[in-house]
């Protein structure tokens, strides 16, 4: 069974009328996604090819979220967005790009401040899990 991971490796192939045999994803995964590793959640980021092929050739919509000038972007900060983010996302330094409505409406609500944004998704999930 194929993982998320490359259901949307397949999906943004056959959607560029590229081939989407085992080989061709095997390759785009390796060149699309920072983490080409399966996951059973997360691990959707991009590199920036990836970004370059969803927003230059398949014309995507992307939502841009700016991240607090004060911002501090640790490994912590890495991980959050790696679990949590269940959307092909890209981010930087300044800001984070990402491929879901809903994933970016939640982000600006916590004003990007993805630590908080990560630190409450953590803590829901926690609770879910004592009842």
């Amino acid at each position: 069974m194929a993982s998320y991971k490359e259901s949307l490796t397949r999906v943004f192939l056959a959607q560029a009328n590229m081939p989407t045999d085992d080989d061709s994803v095997k390759k785009a995964n390796l060149s699309w996604w920072r983490n080409p590793r399966e996951k059973l959640q997360g691990g959707l980021t991009l590199t920036d090819e990836g970004l370059d092929f969803l927003i230059g050739t398949l014309k995507l919509r992307s939502y841009d979220i700016s991240f607090p000038k004060d911002f501090e972007f640790t490994t912590q900060v890495i991980l959050f967005l790696d679990q949590y983010l269940d959307c092909p996302n890209y981010y930087t330094k300044k800001k984070i790009v990402v491929f879901n409505e809903k994933k970016a409406c939640e982000l600006m609500l916590f004003s990007g401040d993805v630590r908080k944004y990560g630190l409450a998704k953590a803590m829901s999930r926690q609770e879910l899990l004592a009842k």
